[in-house]
């Protein structure tokens, strides 16, 4: 039995990579999270939607209401890439709309959402 485990190599040898902590700025993990923190995305922040006819897109003017599909007071939508990631509601900042968080879709809604 003994001589099953002399040929089982030892794990402190060479070969084995050696990994960090998350957020101690070394090992292999630091430098695969580095590689995509440039990727650009698309995000959008929806309000609602809603469907026209040609028709009636082509008599829009100055003025003009859309109605959209949300209520008064619902939460917006904030999507990246055209996926659903979290929910927020409307902030000025500086003279300036944005969005503040107030939910954040868990991993298993995302999954979902795909099929």
């Amino acid at each position: 039995m003994a001589e099953e485990w002399d040929n089982v190599p030892d794990a402190s040898g060479g070969g084995l990579e050696e990994f960090s902590e998350p957020g101690d700025g070394g090992g292999k993990g630091a430098q695969s999270i580095d590689f995509i923190l440039d990727i650009p995305l698309e995000v959008t922040v929806e309000l609602g939607r809603t469907s026209m006819l040609i028709n009636d897109l082509l008599q829009l003017g100055q003025g003009s209401v859309i109605e959209l599909n949300k209520l008064a007071g619902e939460p917006l939508e904030i999507l990246v890439n055209r996926k659903l990631i979290a929910r927020g509601e409307v902030v000025v900042v500086n003279e300036k709309f944005g969005v503040r968080l107030t939910d954040i879709v868990s991993p298993i809604e995302r999954v979902k959402s795909l099929g």
